[in-house]
């Protein structure tokens, strides 16, 4: 009797070890603004990160997801990605990641300066455009590059 033994090794993906992120769609690009709406879009963006570390165990409240609204580069959003269990050596990671962002008041600025947001905005002023801007924080404290969603149009009224 013959035996044949082989052994193959895979290589493991060679990605940086700081996340890397690109947006990959929108679930919808106009929401109803107002919170009493319920509206809400669905934010798509892919990542990879060379050493694995990506979210914290549920016990730890530690948030990796920042999302600022362009019109007042605030961070606006922040969520908690799952925890990555680490692997062994070759701990290079992607997948994809979707976030559901709530609806946002429009924001109306008048001639003197003066910013008027939601059901204060002047029944003239109908539709009001936003950027989110994203990144990552892995927990070696990297931080991704940052990616722009939109435009997303809102309805004022």
């Amino acid at each position: 009797m013959f035996a044949f033994a082989a052994q193959f090794c895979i290589k493991p993906p060679d990605y940086p070890d700081t996340p890397e992120i690109s947006f990959t769609g929108l679930s919808k690009t106009v929401m109803q603004q107002g919170s009493s709406k319920g509206d809400s879009v669905t934010i798509s963006f892919s990542y990879t990160d060379g050493d694995g570390d990506l979210g914290y165990p549920k016990s730890d409240t530690t948030t990796s997801v920042f999302v600022k609204d362009n019109r007042d580069s605030f961070v606006k959003f922040r969520y908690k990605l799952p925890y990555v269990d680490p692997q062994g050596a070759g701990n290079g990671i992607s997948g994809q990641i979707s976030i559901v962002i709530p609806t946002s008041c429009c924001i109306f600025e008048t001639p003197e300066g003066i910013k008027l947001a939601c059901d204060n905005v002047p029944p003239s002023f109908q539709y009001d455009t936003l950027y989110y801007f994203i990144q990552i924080r892995d927990r070696a404290g990297n931080i991704s590059n940052e990616i722009k969603a939109g435009p997303i149009g809102l309805k004022c009224q």
